[in-house]
């Protein structure tokens, strides 16, 4: 009986206390713990995905984490998005949106936000990639800058270190190639890419601001 009054007491409590933590937060709720990789999901090639010293390191072959946690249950609609970034030189990342777990490959579902300040990719970080690119360089490697998407219906934008660098509405009965045909908005989880073992690339303060759908 003592148990089961501890549970029913210190249920409704964990409750308020994460209430307490997220309204003080302004409603952001952190992905990563800064410990682990709980709540996150790799297919092929895990290796490429490291916790050191409270960042998710990515240096190795072609993978992607997904976020697989309980926050809304990785399934995210309207949203703010927000996460530290970064790069060593000659590296190439991306953070995915509106996807979904995948074992390997490129991840078909989703938008891809370009992570790459002087690889050989000419699109540059803050890209939503290949439907509006950005070819500037906001920020340097080896220094840290945020990240940040919204999504809100069918308007995205992305800021770098609170600069907007792509403000794009999806058209609607939007037709992409067949190799696009995904690349949609819709809803979904959040995915980080590792690109290719010449690339290190550091992320921390994942965090994520779900909105009214």
């Amino acid at each position: 009986m003592k148990y089961f009054l501890k549970k029913w007491i210190g249920a409704p409590l964990a409750i308020i206390v994460f209430s307490l933590t997220v309204q003080a937060q302004g409603g952001w709720i952190s992905l990563f713990d800064g410990k682990s990789l709980n709540g996150w999901k790799v297919g092929d090639n895990a290796s490429t995905f490291s916790v050191d010293s409270g960042m998710i390191k990515v240096n190795g072959n072609t993978a992607h984490l997904f976020y697989e946690g309980p926050v809304k249950d990785h399934n995210f609609k309207n949203f703010e998005f927000k996460a530290d970034v970064m790069t060593k030189p000659h590296s190439n990342s991306g953070i995915y949106f509106h996807t979904q777990f995948q074992q390997g490959g490129w991840p078909a579902k989703g938008y891809e936000v370009q992570v790459n300040n002087s690889h050989t990719d000419w699109r540059r970080t803050g890209s939503l990639y290949a439907i509006q690119d950005v070819k500037e360089v906001y920020v340097p490697d080896d220094v840290w800058f945020t990240e940040y998407i919204k999504v809100q219906g069918k308007r995205i934008i992305i800021k770098i270190n609170d600069k907007t660098v792509v403000d794009y509405t999806e058209p609607d009965h939007v037709e992409r190639p067949d190799d696009m045909k995904e690349r949609i908005i819709s809803s979904g989880s959040f995915a980080l890419q590792g690109h290719d073992p010449g690339s290190t690339v550091y992320f921390k303060n994942i965090m994520v601001k779900p909105l009214a759908d």
